[in-house]
């Protein structure tokens, strides 16, 4: 009895978990293909999964920082769904590649296409939608993106809400792209110095595998010598035995 009860237990304890830990999961996020390194270009994926039971996801809408805005963004196609970028005139221009852009990505915009009862992101499934941006900023951590989830049932959620240090996830939070170090900055150094450690190490090896292996050489040849004496003097004492034995 009190085996099935533990067991009950377990069983229940580990079906909240998993109940907590979908639902806590199940917002909208974006992530990078590989690494979103400061400085350079990036292809990430914005995953939005279908939070309800009785409708489709038919349009979403992804806002960008207007903070940090990013002059070239490519969405990759997606079938099933019509992608309509939009741009605005920037305030201060920036510069790219020496020249000067005067207008940055402000969002992007997916919406489903097809027959009513199969279009969209239905209960259930998730959907995501592929862009290429850049350039990143230098001067930033992250990028905060704005989401807008529109359902067929004409209900629209937001995820907008940015995190707060030290407290707990909002309810509907904002995307959050992590950038990561320049690659320029970090792997050229490290494999500079790895090269740097790699030649200095292998002269190292050399310089001192060049008198092993001249101490091994003349070992060798001694050993050689000493062979082919002892040869010669075993032939002679065997003639020698030869001739008394005769005589």
């Amino acid at each position: 009895m009190n085996v099935s009860r533990i067991a009950l237990a377990g069983g229940v304890a580990a079906s909240t978990v998993l109940i907590l830990a979908g639902t806590a999961s199940a917002h909208v996020s974006v992530q990078p293909q590989g690494e979103a390194a400061k400085g350079g270009y990036a292809t990430v994926n914005f995953k939005v999964p279908n939070e309800r039971d009785n409708a489709s996801t038919t349009k979403v809408e992804v806002n960008f920082p207007t903070d940090h805005p990013l002059a070239s963004v490519m969405p990759q196609a997606v079938p099933g769904w019509d992608v309509e970028v939009t741009k605005s005139k920037l305030a201060k221009p920036l510069e790219m590649h020496g020249q000067k852009i005067n207008e940055a990505v402000s969002k992007v915009t997916w919406t489903a296409t097809g027959d009513k009862d199969e279009r969209g992101i239905r209960p259930g499934d998730f959907q995501q939608f592929p862009l290429s941006i850049g350039q990143l900023p230098e001067d930033a951590d992250q990028l905060v993106f704005k989401a807008i989830q529109t359902y067929d049932n004409k209900e629209v959620v937001r995820w907008i809400e940015e995190q707060k240090e030290g407290a707990e996830e909002p309810e509907s939070p904002a995307p959050v792209l992590a950038l990561t170090a320049p690659a320029a900055g970090e792997h050229g150094a490290a494999a500079d110095a790895k090269s740097t450690g790699s030649g200095a190490e292998a002269s190292d090896k050399q310089t001192t595998a060049a008198p092993d292996s001249s101490a091994s050489d003349t070992t060798a040849r001694v050993l050689g010598i000493v062979g082919i004496v002892i040869g010669i003097a075993g032939v002679a004492f065997g003639i020698l035995a030869g001739r008394r034995r005769t005589a």
